[in-house]
């Protein structure tokens, strides 16, 4: 698999980078600890939105829209599942990281092929939008001390539904998801395996 950076012309179809002060965010996030296997996702930091940067990100990327700033960290090295949403989706890179990506427009009645990921290294510092047709999932560790994200989204998305839904790949509010057919964790969850070809592991 070929690594390209966000700052190649091969990410202008995913995401576009952003040209925001985010070390205040950086600062804060890295007081979080980091856990010693996994990884967890909040949808919603009260210290991340209390900040100055809540307001630009509020208003340059979600249009004044209510938003969230969560936190994605911790231990990951498969792309197991693809995810997305009906907007855009913030990342700010609190640790070095790659983030595997992938066109919704490529899904045929819920089947993706694997071999069309494209992976892009994001180094820590860096903010970045990805635009609501680029599929990702948790990012992926360059390094055995982890990974850590910053997560910005319309306020509401990720969390449960509140009534059964017909979309099969509707998972949680404002997010529809794929796992590869060899991710048992999560077919056993309810996720639709729709992803086929290599789950790529990618280790440091």
């Amino acid at each position: 698999m070929k690594f390209y950076s966000v700052t190649d012309p091969e990410f202008k179809a995913f995401g576009r980078v952003l040209d925001i002060d985010v070390s205040e965010l950086i600062a804060t996030a890295e007081k979080i600890e980091m856990p010693t296997e996994g990884s967890i996702y909040n949808p919603s930091r009260e210290e991340f939105e209390a900040l100055p940067v809540m307001d630009t990100i509020t208003r340059a990327i979600f249009g004044e829209l209510p938003a969230q700033l969560g936190y994605c960290y911790g231990h990951s090295n498969m792309l197991n599942a693809l995810e997305w949403h009906t907007c855009s989706e913030v990342n700010v890179a609190v640790t070095d990281m790659i983030l595997l990506l992938g066109d919704v427009r490529d899904v045929e009645n819920g089947r993706y092929d694997s071999a069309k990921v494209k992976a892009f290294k994001v180094k820590k510092g860096e903010a970045i939008e990805v635009y609501a047709t680029t599929m990702h999932f948790c990012p992926i560790e360059t390094s055995k001390d982890g990974f850590g994200c910053v997560v910005g989204l319309l306020k509401g998305t990720n969390i449960p539904l509140e009534e059964p839904t017909l979309d099969k790949l509707l998972f949680r509010k404002n997010k529809f998801l794929i796992a590869h057919e060899d991710n048992k964790a999560l077919v056993d969850k309810g996720v639709f395996p729709g992803i086929y070809s290599e789950n790529y592991k990618i280790v440091f």
